[in-house]
């Protein structure tokens, strides 16, 4: 499976072609996986006595979308992380740290407000058309 040479004081282990032997049998499973999934969970519209199943089916269909919290949580992060690296500059330039302070946190507030407007668009969308059925 490894073939070794030596390459001054160093081993160098290469992989022969039983990588890409599985590469090319994980690419077909996957495919037949994929297709397996979508005709069980995705394209049937029936309600399944297993809760597990039915969150699955919710889950592969993107009926609740999980970028929602994992935006609001790296909003969190990255301004409390923008607005205590601005401290490393109240000693060399107030000037610096007064700019990176507010421009830093103003930046990435609406970079993610444009990003969770995006998802505010696509839940009223799915409202809407939830009513209009």
């Amino acid at each position: 499976m490894y073939t070794y040479g030596n390459l001054g004081k160093y081993t160098v282990a290469s992989v022969d072609s039983g990588a890409g032997v599985w590469t090319i049998i994980a690419f077909v499973l996957a495919i037949v996986g994929a297709v397996i999934a979508y005709f069980l969970f995705v394209k049937p519209e029936k309600k399944y006595p297993q809760k597990f199943v039915n969150w699955l089916r919710s889950f592969l269909n993107f009926n609740e979308m999980l970028i929602e919290p994992i935006l609001k949580v790296t909003y969190i992060f990255l301004a409390l992380f923008v607005t205590l690296t601005s401290f490393n500059y109240i000693s060399v330039n107030f000037l610096a740290f007064l700019l990176t302070l507010v421009l830093g946190n103003l930046a990435i507030r609406v970079v993610y407000e444009a990003s969770m407007m995006m998802v505010g668009i696509w839940k009223n969308t799915k409202e809407i058309n939830k009513k209009m059925k």
